[in-house]
């Protein structure tokens, strides 16, 4: 996946991830890079703190962490979120991101366009 744009900041013993969610989606998935933020689509509605698990939970899959290693600061309440992921670095995050592939893409690497998420 192309991360040039997201930003990624220094934070403590590792770093901060601006996050775009997409809440009651069909699937969960990282949709890919949204102006400075990753952008996530999860199914868990936007109820009870029900989104924000799943997203914690989302991120610790694909970047192969504990999800103890990762919370969310900022935005609890809206779709615009930032997560700090500990012990971490932006470069070392970025790499990980980067080996997602292209998440719009289809197993051929022929771009795919799905607008529902």
């Amino acid at each position: 996946m192309e991360t040039k744009g997201i930003e990624l900041t220094i934070s403590g013993d590792g770093c901060r991830l601006r996050l775009r969610v997409a809440p009651g989606a069909r699937r969960d998935r990282i949709v890919g890079p949204h102006g400075a933020a990753l952008k996530l689509s999860v199914t868990s509605p936007p109820e009870r703190g029900e989104a924000n698990e799943a997203i914690v939970r989302l991120l610790a899959a694909t970047l192969d962490l504990p999800v103890s290693q990762i919370r969310l600061v900022a935005g609890l309440r809206g779709k615009d979120k930032i997560a700090q992921i500990d012990r971490l670095s932006p470069d070392d995050l970025r790499r990980r991101l980067e080996l997602l592939g292209d998440p719009t893409a289809d197993s051929s690497g022929k771009p795919v366009t799905d607008r529902r998420s």
